[in-house]
């Protein structure tokens, strides 16, 4: 059993950092191993029983290894004064103070001093970084230790007291089916404690995979991009600070002077696969995982550095990608891309999606889940994103959902149902029934989900900042995409 999820990688970022010209120096499901025999190492396919030597100055080994054992070498290096699993006060990047736990502790690579890495309390799991002692408060270890024992008493004992109340008072005010629902719709997200057993023990074997993120920054492009999460790079390159990525073929390298090389001697311009879609300077391309294993598995690498709960396999032939560039006389920059599969037992439209942070906030988010629909409605099925999604993920397509079924309400004459909508937007029902009891417009009546909107309601809700039009729409006119015949028969069958 596995655990897949899909995000957009979006929100309170870290900001990504263009280079000034100096170089100053990921799809989707898991089966509990890093790396296997047939993984991608730095752009070219291994097999276990044949290696090949890079052109460039920097020549590849293909012995795969785990980047998550600890860099820390025992015999040599300084000794630290500080242990993993202490808290002390963390100065994070913005000078603030905040309450940290040390995950790991390494030495680093050109001063041999030793770093530590720190989660802050509070805080998504993407803000962890490597620190120096410089910016730990010794002094504060035994306090600020005693305040996160106090904190976890404080919680569990609350969260006790809230199970028992609900068990032991039968006129409570929410039951357990309304608080499920309540989660859902507000994007809740439950605990360990919370999680099944199996779901649980999954989770847990995530976290203890992923804890540590190695990769601390790419160069990718013409920007230099601080990483979120861990993502399981082979040998080496899995524990550099920094890798170098062309964003052309996507082949990752350790070194500076092999990326200027590299940069020589790639004559890649554009993602390889077919152009199904161009609109001014936006271009989207279809990339088959099974004609381009190698390019599609690179991209996996690099999208799970933005990803955190998009876990990483490398079967990339039953997927189908769907990259998004920006087009300049310098060639096809990728901005992101969604993927899905091939053929989905589950109906789902969409596998994964990313924007990559340096063109965030600019609506290309919403222009990816738009296509993914534009993509089911000439495939004659209705269809909705792999579960689970994403904290961001939600948002991204309870809004963009929102605004597709407030405007069809605004504009049409007579009656509505459900089935109707999920006919006319490719959405399926039960995402349709989420949104509008987010938005307080359906009503359970009678054994079945009624609409209940007036056109007051509607404009409100569509005068309402997280529900405006998005900035950048799908020109279907402009859409060169020929659906598998496979899906066709099948819609002619039904």
């Amino acid at each position: 059993m596995t655990v897949t999820s899909n995000g957009i990688a979006g929100g309170t970022n870290p900001p990504s950092r263009p280079s000034n010209g100096t170089l100053n120096g990921s799809h989707a499901r898991s089966n509990g191993t890093t790396l296997t025999n047939g993984a991608v190492t730095n752009g070219q396919l291994t097999n276990g029983t044949s290696s090949t030597t890079s052109s460039s100055p920097e020549h590849h080994s293909f012995q795969s290894s785990n980047p998550q054992e600890s860099s820390k070498d025992s015999s040599q290096g300084p000794t630290s004064k500080l242990e993993v699993g202490e808290h002390f006060l963390v100065q994070r990047s913005d000078t603030s103070w905040h309450s940290a736990e040390i995950l790991e502790i390494r030495s680093h690579h050109e001063t041999n001093e030793l770093e530590y890495y720190v989660h802050y309390e509070g805080f998504n799991r993407r803000l962890d970084e490597w620190v120096g002692l410089d910016r730990v408060d010794v002094s504060s270890g035994s306090k600020v230790k005693a305040e996160a024992e106090a904190r976890a008493a404080k919680n569990a004992a609350l969260s006790q007291i809230s199970v028992d109340s609900v068990d032991a008072q039968p006129d409570r005010k929410i039951t357990r089916n309304q608080k499920r629902k309540h989660d859902e719709i507000n994007h809740v997200q439950k605990t360990i404690a919370e999680m099944d057993p199996t779901t649980a023990a999954l989770e847990r074997e995530h976290e203890a995979i992923t804890k540590v993120k190695y990769v601390d920054r790419i160069q990718f492009g013409k920007y230099e991009v601080d990483a979120w999460y861990f993502s399981p790079f082979p040998d080496d390159y899995g524990k550099q600070s920094k890798l170098w990525i062309c964003e052309f073929c996507l082949k990752y390298m350790k070194l500076e002077k092999t990326y200027r090389f590299h940069l020589t001697d790639c004559q890649m311009r554009q993602p390889p696969g077919k152009e199904i879609y161009r609109k001014g300077s936006l271009s989207v391309y279809e990339v088959d995982g099974k004609d381009h294993k190698i390019y599609c598995q690179n991209l996996c690498l690099l999208a799970k550095l933005f990803l955190d709960h998009k876990t990483l396999f490398f079967d990339v032939e039953p997927f189908l990608f769907y990259i998004l560039c920006e087009i300049d006389q310098q060639g096809a920059h990728i901005v992101g891309y969604f993927s899905k599969e091939k053929e989905s037992p589950d109906g789902n439209n969409l596998a994964c999606i990313l924007t990559l942070p340096p063109y965030q906030r600019k609506g290309y988010g919403k222009l990816l889940i738009a296509f993914s629909y534009e993509l089911s409605k000439l495939d004659l099925m209705i269809g909705s994103p792999e579960k689970p999604l994403s904290d961001l993920g939600k948002l991204s397509y309870r809004s963009y959902w929102s605004w597709v079924l407030l405007e069809i309400l605004r504009d049409f004459k007579g009656t509505l149902t459900i089935r109707d909508l999920s006919q006319m937007t490719s959405i399926t029902q039960n995402d349709i029934i989420t949104t509008l009891q987010s938005l307080n417009m359906v009503k359970y009546w009678k054994g079945q989900h009624v609409i209940c909107v007036t056109p007051k309601l509607v404009e409100e809700h569509l005068k309402s900042e997280n529900l405006r039009r998005p900035r950048l729409l799908v020109d279907v006119s402009c859409l060169k995409y020929c659906p598998p015949k496979k899906n066709l028969k099948t819609s002619s069958k039904k």
